[in-house]
């Protein structure tokens, strides 16, 4: 389970172990989650007082939405001819993915897909409602895009 609290002392530690890449790491982190928080508030019209936190869910969206711009911008930095930076985002990528919950294998993944299929006889025209209620069933234990591409090709 992920949480602001977790996150903290996690930082707490990072600091006391001069790792100053898990420290940049997990201040950026903490600082999107923050802002997400008050962004929340804000769009509710709550008060301070009143706020609640994320919940996990809401976090693990964050935490999967900031491993996957550190992962596209490592490729950017490989096109571009720059190792040292693409090593840099790399690892940080793989300290956030410790937040992440235990991902469905492709092997897993492949027969819900194939389950679902069966059930609801989906043809590649239903692609889209395919993936509605494979993500609803799966939710955050797989990834969106490798579950979209093992859909694809069984829908073909």
């Amino acid at each position: 389970m992920v949480s602001l609290s977790q996150i903290e002392q996690d930082l707490t530690a990072a600091l006391k172990a001069k790792d100053q890449l898990k420290v940049d790491t997990l201040r950026a982190l903490k600082t999107r989650i923050t802002n997400e928080k008050i962004a929340k508030m804000s769009a509710k019209g709550g008060s301070p007082k009143g706020r609640k936190d994320l919940e996990e869910s809401d976090i693990v969206v964050l935490v999967r939405s900031e491993v996957k711009r550190r992962k596209e911008a490592a490729a950017s930095y490989k096109e571009g001819g720059r190792p040292e930076l693409e090593a840099k985002e790399l690892s940080e990528a793989g300290i956030l993915e410790q937040y992440l919950p235990q991902q469905m294998s492709e092997a897993q993944l492949s027969e819900i897909i194939d389950k679902e299929i069966a059930e609801n006889n989906f043809t590649a025209k239903d692609f889209g409602p395919a993936m509605g209620k494979l993500k609803a069933k799966v939710g955050l234990l797989a990834d969106g895009a490798m579950l979209a591409k093992i859909l694809k090709e069984k829908l073909k």
